[in-house]
């Protein structure tokens, strides 16, 4: 098992990372490594699954959990992940235990039950993501908490709302960038775009964040919404839909959603460059942009 350790992670420190180590090593032959910048995971995983590793563990957030994706991405390695992030939605989403005490012990029994299956991937412009991407809101949201890495890690979900709001109403409420979705054989229009490979698009602590339905990891397609509008009042009662765990998004006045689908162009329709992001990480800023699924990509171990 190869352990891509994330050193400057939320919840990493030198004691955690020598005792996780240290416990892995009873059930595995363990070769930790930490990463030295960002996309150094991808070839990490990458000259992993050349060497023929059974596993690669992400040690880390989500970050680094997408990192090691790209590298397994076609390979016979199989990815497994603990919980060193703020989120950590790929861990939760696999049923590993939230607690990095109690997913060592988790990933310890996996010895003796070693069942890996597999689960997509989807992309968007070459880039794999796990559970979600996003192109307009949510990707200037994670652009701006990315710039304050001491605050993000200080409050966690309460820091990504006021980054939220306070993007909503600086970039939103007055001309917000316009974009247009073909998919399923027409086209939508509206401000943000949000994709989900798996039943939710991220958690809020502990509650789940589901945006779009019929999404899973096993499900060969994706599935998506369009935020049509930016008024004042939309994302209130969006985000009430999105956490109240009953009312239906796909039925706000200001939502197009669309199910089950293998690919989506996205153009931005007033040239301005759009901010795209995947798995909670911004990775640019573009005009158009391809979205995308690879089933059965990726072996899992959880």
């Amino acid at each position: 098992m190869l352990v891509i350790i994330n050193p400057v992670a939320t919840k990493m420190n030198d004691r955690l990372k020598s005792l996780v180590v240290y416990a892995l090593q009873d059930r595995y032959d363990v070769t930790p490594v930490e990463t030295q910048a960002k996309g150094h995971g991808v070839e990490l995983a990458r000259e992993a699954a050349a060497a023929g590793y059974d596993a690669v563990l992400a040690f880390g957030g989500d970050g680094t959990v997408n990192e090691a994706a790209n590298g397994l991405a076609g390979t016979g390695t199989a990815l497994t992940c603990l919980p060193g992030g703020n989120n950590n939605v790929v861990a939760k989403l696999l049923g590993i235990p939230a607690d990095v005490v109690d997913a060592t012990e988790h990933l310890l029994g996996l010895a003796d039950q070693w069942a890996p299956r597999t689960v997509d991937l989807g992309t968007v412009n070459g880039r794999r993501f796990t559970f979600a991407a996003g192109m307009g809101l949510d990707a200037s949201v994670v652009e701006r908490v990315d710039r304050n890495p001491a605050l993000k890690k200080r409050f966690g979900p309460f820091y990504y709302v006021a980054c939220a709001v306070a993007t909503f109403l600086s970039r939103y409420v007055v001309r917000p960038p316009r974009l247009e979705v073909e998919v399923d054989g027409r086209a939508v229009g509206g401000v943000s775009l949000f994709v989900q490979n798996a039943e939710n698009y991220t958690y809020f602590h502990r509650r789940a964040v589901p945006l779009v339905e019929g999404a899973r990891f096993d499900s060969g397609c994706l599935a998506g919404i369009v935020l049509t509008r930016a008024r004042p009042y939309d994302v209130p009662t969006v985000t009430f839909r999105a956490l109240s765990g009953t009312a239906r998004i796909a039925k706000h006045k200001g939502v197009d959603a669309f199910g089950a689908f293998g690919e989506a162009v996205v153009r931005s329709t007033d040239g301005r460059p759009i901010p795209i992001q995947v798995d909670g990480d911004h990775i640019d800023d573009v005009t158009e942009a391809r979205f995308g699924v690879q089933p059965s990509a990726l072996h899992v171990i959880a």
